[in-house]
């Protein structure tokens, strides 16, 4: 994870189920469109290669950023489904 991942972690706390199953359910669905993630791929694959421009690079660490925050909040989203369901 990036620098901002321990940041949002404490914030988010993905670890308590505070989530109601409506919005769990709905921040589970969050996803990035087939474009994004082909510009991702493409991204990554220069990044791989050495070959990003500064611009591309600042672009890819917001694709990573978004991802993070994906990562964290859907997270929560599942323990709070789980805790809901129990």
């Amino acid at each position: 994870m990036h620098r901002q991942s321990g940041i949002l972690e404490r914030v988010i706390a993905p670890g308590r189920p505070t989530l109601a199953p409506e919005l769990a359910r709905y921040v589970l669905t969050l996803a990035f469109p087939p474009a994004d993630q082909g510009r991702y791929a493409e991204l990554a694959e220069r990044a791989q290669q050495g070959t990003l421009s500064a611009a591309e690079q600042v672009e890819l660490d917001e694709y990573l950023n978004v991802n993070d925050f994906l990562m964290v909040v859907q997270s929560k989203a599942r323990t709070s489904l789980k805790n809901s369901a129990a």
